[in-house]
């Protein structure tokens, strides 16, 4: 909906899940976020977890920061000349190399890189048809990257990268399914499209009559699509997905203008996206969640958040706790070993490192 994106399995799954994503043991840790002032008062929907230590956000007003020490002091590496611009999705390969989306109508949906940690950036994809919309953009790695946008002439549009980022070519629409009447994707918290292994990517979608997840295994080029069992709506429908490998995954959302509600706001899936459960509502984040991620340093436990607050799920998405009521649009996990770390980001400069 333009209102966000501009101001805004069977019994047999079940056994699997529960084999390959166990859940938490008895004396679950305790999660809290510890804020890290940014001393912007731009909103931060755009988020990219390098280590513990290491972190990129983009927001409204043009602006890129970056911290290298935990969040104790944060950079601004605002490209130049993008005051006017809302940068929704970044996707950071280190503390040096970083690419940034833009959304909205036409040329204002576009996409920086930078290698040398911000000093400088080199605009490397401008749209230039006045019907698409870019919405966020995930790479598989260093070089193969997808980027989303909402239908035009009635299929969502993929624009890809194979150099990592440098240069982007829009995809041929053959191999994209349909789109619903009134379906487009929520530019949220850069998590309406999600990269897996080898050139595996997802994507989620609202507004139709069903939401509904597509799925690709060639980069881009085919999709197949499923119906979800969540809510869908003018202002709602999955505003994120995360996935654990190839085969087991999260899908939250809900509507975003009844923040607090939770109908039909989470689903899981143990087969690649194939098929989609609903997570039942006393089990379900405790209201409209943007954002979710896996965290690094547990097989089933994943955070979400949105602006009414944070919960945590330590079996892979069946059943959910709020741990924080404050709001967050974003998060996202990196890193290994001890280097490993979640952060949030979201209104008024917000950004919080999680501690656990």
């Amino acid at each position: 909906m333009r209102i966000l994106r501009v101001a805004a399995v069977a019994a047999g799954g079940l056994l699997l899940m529960s084999q390959l994503v166990p859940a938490q043991a008895s004396g679950t840790p305790s999660y809290h976020w510890k804020a890290t002032p940014t001393g912007s008062t731009s909103q931060f929907r755009g988020l990219a977890a390098v280590s513990k230590d290491v972190a990129w956000i983009g927001g409204s007003a043009g602006q890129v920061l970056r911290t290298l020490d935990g969040g104790k002091h944060w950079q601004n590496v605002s490209p130049p000349g993008a005051g006017e611009l809302e940068f929704r999705d970044v996707e950071a390969f280190d503390a040096k190399r970083a690419v940034v989306l833009s959304i909205g109508n036409g040329e204002d949906s576009r996409i920086y890189r930078t290698v040398d940690g911000g000093k400088s950036w080199t605009e490397t994809f401008r749209n230039t048809d006045a019907a698409a919309f870019y919405d966020c953009f995930a790479f598989n790695d260093n070089r193969h990257g997808l980027a989303l946008s909402d239908p035009v002439d009635g299929k969502f549009r993929i624009a890809a990268t194979s150099d990592g980022g440098k240069s982007w070519k829009v995809q041929p629409s053959a191999g994209m399914p349909a789109a619903l009447t009134g379906e487009f994707a929520f530019a949220a918290s850069g998590t309406c499209l999600v990269a897996g292994p080898g050139r595996t990517a997802w994507f989620a979608s609202g507004g139709g009559d069903r939401p509904r997840v597509f799925r690709t295994v060639d980069g881009g080029r085919h999709w197949k699509v499923t119906d979800s069992p969540m809510a869908s709506g003018a202002a709602a429908g999955i505003f994120s997905l995360a996935f654990r490998g190839g085969l087991f995954g999260v899908a939250v959302g809900g509507d975003f203008e009844k923040p607090t509600e939770a109908t039909k706001a989470a689903s899981v899936t143990y087969d690649g996206g194939r098929s989609w459960k609903l997570v039942p509502a006393d089990k379900a984040p405790k209201g409209y969640r943007s954002g979710s991620h896996f965290v690094p340093w547990s097989l089933s436990t994943v955070i979400a958040v949105g602006p009414s607050g944070s919960d945590v799920s330590f079996d892979g998405g069946r059943s959910w706790k709020q741990f924080y009521d404050g709001s967050f649009d974003s998060v996202e996990c990196a890193g290994h070993g001890s280097q490993a770390g979640c952060w949030a980001s979201g209104a008024k400069g917000a950004v919080a490192r999680l501690v656990h």
